[in-house]
């Protein structure tokens, strides 16, 4: 392996379990990985001693714990990683998160250049705690919030008459550090969601799937926004279990699944507030489509789907294998890569020191 030898650079993210959702065996709760502040800024903090250069706060509103809160506390414990702060869109009022969204990059502070600070932001389309809307209606919201936020943190006064929200408002007093919006990162495959990224988002994020059906999402993508007149970057979200060989990443992916019971396995898929939608149904289909060991195409192996909803694949394999998947990523157009493992701060661990040094890689320009 030789050290740093793709041409390009990416953005390489680890995850913080704030959703109950860190396991030794998969679908087997363990109190010591239960989402706590403790636990979960630990993960924080070996990520960012690891040298990643973002981490994901995910956000659910029944699981685990408050995404804000947490942010606002774990941001002054950090000098150099990104946040990607998780926001449910249908938990919010779009003046009130601009302002908060301003306030915790603040609170996190700059950049090493001291140009821009370190919160991006990950927009979830949700329903109001206790609500159910149509997706077209709940992504057209979405869309109005993106543009609303957009203007306000891009100091822009606003007149906003749109279909959900009636707006005229002074931007913000309190700013970002850069003076502009911080970068959207966005997922979802419906035909909905593509629009919604489409026209508010900056960071378009895929879940696993094969190689053929990524760069169909890209290509689908790119036109979709150029028809509103932006580009997109791309983002891949996975799980990844690295080994010194095959058969002991192999190995310790059958171990995850060893304890777990089918039926808990389908109780926590569908606990989730986003258990019937087109991005997990397709995770599905994945996991129908694999071979007898789960895997569907080289090195992509589905069973951390049997006991997760959302991503539900894991790139398994050698350093060498993992960090060829990675390039191979990036060369259909993949930027940002946001990993786990389970549990996630032993494998952030892992993969800090056996594929993160021989990949180049720091935080995403947008």
């Amino acid at each position: 392996m030789t050290d740093n030898d793709a041409a390009q650079s990416c953005e390489i993210a680890w995850f913080s379990a704030l959703c109950d959702d860190d396991y030794e065996f998969l679908g087997v709760p363990d109190p010591a990985l239960r989402s706590s502040w403790e636990h979960c800024r630990n993960i924080v903090l070996r990520a960012e001693e690891g040298g990643f250069d973002n981490i994901l706060l995910p956000s659910g509103y029944s699981l685990g714990l408050d995404t804000t809160a947490f942010a606002a506390a774990v941001a002054p414990l950090v000098r150099r990683i990104k946040l990607l702060w998780a926001t449910r869109i249908g938990e919010d009022w779009p003046p009130q998160l601009a302002r908060r969204i301003a306030t915790l990059d603040r609170i996190l502070g700059p950049n090493a250049a001291g140009t821009a600070g370190r919160l991006n932001v990950n927009i979830i389309s949700s329903d109001m705690p206790g609500e159910t809307i149509t997706s077209p209606a709940r992504y057209a919201r979405a869309t109005e919030v993106m543009m609303i936020v957009r203007a306000l943190l891009n100091g822009e006064a606003l007149d906003h008459q749109g279909e959900f929200y009636r707006l005229k408002l002074d931007p913000p007093r309190i700013t970002t550090i850069s003076g502009q919006c911080p970068a959207f990162y966005f997922g979802g495959l419906s035909h909905d969601a593509r629009e919604c990224a489409a026209q508010g988002a900056d960071v378009y994020l895929m879940w696993p799937d094969t190689m053929d059906n990524m760069r169909a999402i890209i290509a689908d993508m790119t036109a979709r926004a150029a028809r509103f007149g932006r580009t997109l970057k791309f983002g891949y979200r996975a799980h990844v279990i690295v080994r010194e060989t095959e058969d002991e990443a192999r190995l310790y992916a059958d171990r995850l699944l060893s304890k777990l019971d089918d039926a808990a396995g389908k109780a926590i898929r569908e606990q989730s507030l986003d258990a019937m939608n087109y991005g997990v149904r397709r995770q599905a289909e994945l996991r129908g489509a694999a071979d007898g060991d789960g895997f569907v195409e080289a090195n992509l192996w589905t069973g951390i789907g049997r006991a997760r909803s959302g991503c539900g694949a894991a790139i398994v394999g050698t350093p060498d294998q993992v960090l060829a998947k990675l390039r191979a990523y990036q060369a259909e157009g993949i930027e940002a890569f946001i990993l786990s493992g389970y549990p996630h701060a032993q494998e952030a661990d892992l993969f800090a020191r056996h594929v993160l040094p021989h990949i180049a890689h720091g935080p995403l320009e947008v």
